[in-house]
């Protein structure tokens, strides 16, 4: 077996131990590090190093784990492995989820960003989405809401550009916490719900974070929205979760949030029992954010049943753990303040040193400079050569796409003034008749004596009139909806949904988020309606789906579009290639609009397509 085979399967072997023997566990870590460092595979041992830092941080043990992880960082950036830079970028987040629990989130943040800059940098394929809802979390910690919100939109746009239905399911989740955090109740569960299409336990059998992350946000949501039943249930699954990783930190938010629950539920012996074991959860860990609430909810439990000495007690611990928060934090302050003076002490003796050194090199540069001078006129006037030919190439393009445009424009503006006028002549003139028959049928009906078996053809005629008239009626709608011209497109789009709904053919959700505030002009209206009318046919026709989403929404200089489904997926290169005529009237719809598409899809995993549109 290669070396590099061996030490992978010696971490692998730590790994599993993690679960059943941290003693062993941290003998196979040691046994792995010892054989990658003799043998000099600094990827290895890089990755062995960042996997024991999870061992570390599930026991508290967060300055080993940051210790872990900074050698981690020194033997990745030693390797010339094609996977160094990716795994780098993971332990600079890694090291940041454990300053967050040390409740220094500055520094965490500091390092999120590291994260991200070096995926950037190299262009690293994925790991944004990730990246995003990490800050998004820490920056709801530290109470900067429009942060928190900020980067979980980041989140989402980045899982809809490209992203893996997982990235759906975490950013989606991460943008309900940042709703529901700033009480946007309503918005919160539209997230929620969008989450949870994408959501599959299947693939979060082993990640505990995202699975805990996942019930205690869906409990918070409902919790807002007076749900306390469902909320207790996601916060018992995150209990049931953490217990069986032994993770104290979901323990113990987990107890204490369900001993919040059962007060508001007035159930005061069952949220005392809560709050006790998640108070000493807490304590065996030093979380003193959790113990500041437990303390607090502890006491007011033994105040409402008249324990008022227990009540002073745990009110006066709630007083001390919250002083001694303050104190923690001026402390850090006086040694960052501490540590900036002597950093501003350092660069004043660089800069006399710098100063020496510039004043005998500056001859040199004046020379230097004469000769890169020249060579950058040279290399400008070149440029400008090359800017000029290149912006009368980009005008031409540009006149060619809006003659297209102004083509496609024509065509659609005729294809809708069609369907008005025949919409029309269906409704005033074949419905009129129609109409007309049904009353001269009806009057007949009364002058005549016919024998029964007649009367029977009589009103199997008759009812076949009246399906004509529907059908008529349904093709006019159809054609030009008279919900979208009366009322507008929230409206109608409202409307369509409940029709499908009523014809039992799909289930469908519409939600829209601030539509009601942008000014649609009717042509563009009816554009989108076309275009959502065409997707959800397609998934009728094609995905075998049971329920879909749709989504409008208000976004910078435009409009938003999602549709989504659970049916059966296809693989969106086909589109490319595909001649029908439904998918090539979307996309000319769109290009029209001057938007962008994207779709994602896999086989078995439904179907997300989002549009944006600049109206």
């Amino acid at each position: 077996m290669p070396d590099s085979n061996r030490a992978t399967s010696m971490m692998r072997l730590a790994v599993d131990y993690e679960a059943v023997d941290t003693a062993k566990a941290y003998q196979a870590y040691r046994e792995a590090i010892k054989f990658a460092s003799e043998k000099k595979l600094y990827y290895q041992l890089g990755r062995v190093y960042q996997n024991q830092s999870f061992l570390f941080n599930s026991a508290a043990n967060y300055e080993q784990a940051l210790a872990s992880l900074d050698h981690a960082i020194e033997n990745y950036k030693k390797s010339g492995h094609p996977k160094a830079k990716l795994w780098e970028a993971n332990a600079y987040n890694d090291k940041a989820n454990s300053l967050k629990a040390k409740n220094e989130f500055q520094q965490a943040i500091e390092y999120y960003l590291k994260s991200i800059s070096v995926i950037e940098e190299h262009k690293l394929p994925g790991g944004l989405v990730g990246k995003y809802t990490n800050l998004s979390t820490v920056f709801g910690d530290i109470n900067e809401d429009d942060k928190q919100t900020e980067y979980a939109h980041k989140a989402v746009t980045a899982a809809k550009n490209g992203g893996s239905r997982q990235d759906r399911f975490m950013a989606y989740f991460i943008l309900a916490n940042a709703y529901s955090k700033q009480d946007s109740n309503r918005s919160a569960k539209m997230a929620l719900d969008s989450s949870k299409i994408h959501f599959a336990e299947e693939d979060n059998v082993d990640n505990i974070d995202i699975l805990l992350s996942y019930h205690l946000v869906s409990a918070q949501v409902f919790k807002k929205l007076a749900q306390l039943d469902s909320a207790l249930y996601f916060l018992q699954k995150a209990y049931d979760i953490s217990k069986a990783y032994n993770y104290s930190y979901g323990k113990a938010e987990s107890e204490l949030q369900m001993g919040a629950i059962t007060i508001m539920k007035k159930n005061y012996v069952a949220a005392e029992k809560y709050l006790l074991s998640g108070i000493k959860e807490a304590e065996s860990v030093n979380y003193y954010g959790m113990l500041n609430d437990g303390y607090k909810y502890l006491s007011d439990v033994y105040a409402v049943t008249g324990r008022y000495k227990e009540a002073y007690e745990y009110f006066q611990k709630h007083k001390q753990v919250n002083d001694s928060v303050v104190n923690m934090e001026s402390k850090k302050y006086g040694k960052e303040l501490e540590k900036k003076y002597e950093t501003a002490k350092k660069d004043a003796q660089l800069l006399v040193q710098h100063s020496e050194i510039e004043r005998k090199s500056k001859l040199n540069y004046i020379l230097i400079t004469g000769a890169v001078m020249l060579l950058a006129i040279s290399l400008l006037l070149h440029r400008n050569y090359r800017q000029k030919q290149k912006l009368q190439q980009q005008r031409i393009n540009e006149l060619e796409t809006e003659k297209q445009l102004t083509a496609v424009e024509a065509v659609l503006k005729g294809e809708e003034q069609e369907r008005t006028r025949l919409s029309k002549d269906l409704h005033d003139g074949l419905g009129g008749m129609l109409s007309g028959i049904k009353y001269s049928f009806q009057t007949m009906k009364g002058n005549l004596v016919m024998t029964s078996e007649n009367a029977q053809v009589f009103e199997r005629s008759m009812d076949m009139l009246d399906s004509s008239i529907k059908e008529m009626r349904r093709v006019a709608h159809n054609m030009m909806p008279e919900a979208l011209v009366k009322f507008g497109l929230d409206i109608a789009l409202q409307d369509f949904c409940q029709g499908i709904n009523q014809s039992g053919a799909l289930q469908v959700n519409y939600q829209s988020i601030g539509i009601d505030k942008v000014d649609i002009e009717q042509t563009t209206a009816i554009t989108i309606y076309r275009i959502v009318q065409e997707l959800i046919n397609n998934t009728m026709k094609h995905a075998s789906a049971k329920t879909a989403i749709i989504q409008l929404s208000a976004i910078d200089n435009g409009i938003g579009i999602t549709v989504e489904d659970d049916g059966k997926g296809f693989n969106p290169a086909i589109l490319e290639r595909s001649g029908g005529m439904g998918w090539s009237n979307i996309r000319s719809r769109i290009e029209y609009l001057k938007g962008k598409v994207d779709v994602q899809s896999e086989r078995g995993k439904g179907a997300s397509v989002h549009i944006e549109l600049n109206v």
